[in-house]
């Protein structure tokens, strides 16, 4: 619990600071590095504020996912009841429960704290899971909320998108404007090359945003789900058909979710080359597999 709180304020800490040298940047390109500044600070404490207490309002409205009634389908009552069995075997609140319209399967949790989170289910994923591994899956979310790492991860995300679309705004401003007439502007060109490599680096920097959480969380919610589940197997064959899904798709399905969100769920979703395989939040699903097929039951 400590050290979720540590590495939460750490992330603030970075987030702030990165925010800050972007204003920097555009201020000293664009003129007024004052007032830049000043936007960027105003800027990274709403952003900040506003992913601590509404980070899971945001997760839910970028990834198009709506609560549900366990009353309005066979699948709603289905989920809410193993979420429901679950969260009393784990010792948690029950959370709320969503349904992510789309037919590739996946599933993640997000919110603040245990009081405060919700357990999702794409579609896709009710449609191919049987019952035990549908459970699997969803302990190992709920081993996520009750280590308190769904702060993290949620924050994490909505950061790295504000840093993304900084980055990605800078680059039109200077493209528009170019570097202007100004006495201020462009003077010192060891200082504008640096300015330039920050905002190129920036979604590098998001990326390392989302690498806050270490891949580890991933093993010890799998783990979590074998302690709650007393069904290591359940999770491995879950894993293990998500895996297969994904080797068949030509292209995730998900691929319109932003890249910032792929950590919150529980198979990353997203295929590229080497470097993109370098810097992803999840480690080798094989291994995972491999861990809890190793484990006895509990």
């Amino acid at each position: 619990m400590r050290n979720v709180r540590l590495k939460t304020f750490l992330l603030m800490i970075w987030f702030g600071a990165l925010v800050l040298a972007l204003g920097w940047v555009i201020g000293y390109l664009f003129g007024n590095v004052s007032l830049w500044m000043t936007i960027a600070l105003v800027m990274a404490l709403v952003q900040i504020w506003a992913s601590y207490w509404y980070s899971d309002k945001i997760v839910l409205t970028m990834t198009g996912t709506r609560l549900v009634d366990p009353n309005e389908s066979v699948e709603a009552q289905m989920l809410y009841n193993i979420v429901e069995e679950l969260s009393i075997a784990a010792g948690l609140p029950m959370p709320k429960v969503g349904i992510m319209e789309t037919m590739e399967p996946n599933a993640f949790a997000t919110g603040r704290d245990p009081d405060h989170a919700v357990v999702v289910a794409t579609r896709g994923i009710l449609k191919i899971l049987n019952r035990d591994e549908l459970a699997g899956v969803i302990a190992h979310e709920l081993s996520h909320i009750k280590h308190r790492d769904i702060l993290l991860t949620s924050m994490a995300a909505t950061m790295a998108l504000m840093i993304s679309y900084l980055a990605n705004l800078s680059w039109r401003m200077m493209f528009w404007g170019g570097f202007g007439d100004s006495d201020d502007r462009g003077r010192n060109p060891i200082i504008a090359l640096i300015g330039l490599l920050l905002i190129f680096l920036a979604p590098l920097a998001a990326t390392l945003i989302r690498l806050a959480v270490s891949r580890e969380r991933e093993f010890m919610a799998d783990a979590g789900s074998a302690q709650i589940t007393r069904n290591p197997e359940a999770l491995a064959s879950a894993l293990e058909k998500l895996e297969l899904y994904g080797k068949q798709m030509p292209k995730s399905a998900l691929a319109k979710t932003n890249p910032a969100f792929a950590e919150l769920f529980i198979v990353n979703h997203l295929k590229g080359d080497w470097m993109t395989n370098l810097f992803s939040t999840h480690p080798p699903t094989q291994e995972r597999i491999r861990r809890l097929r190793s484990m006895t039951a509990y």
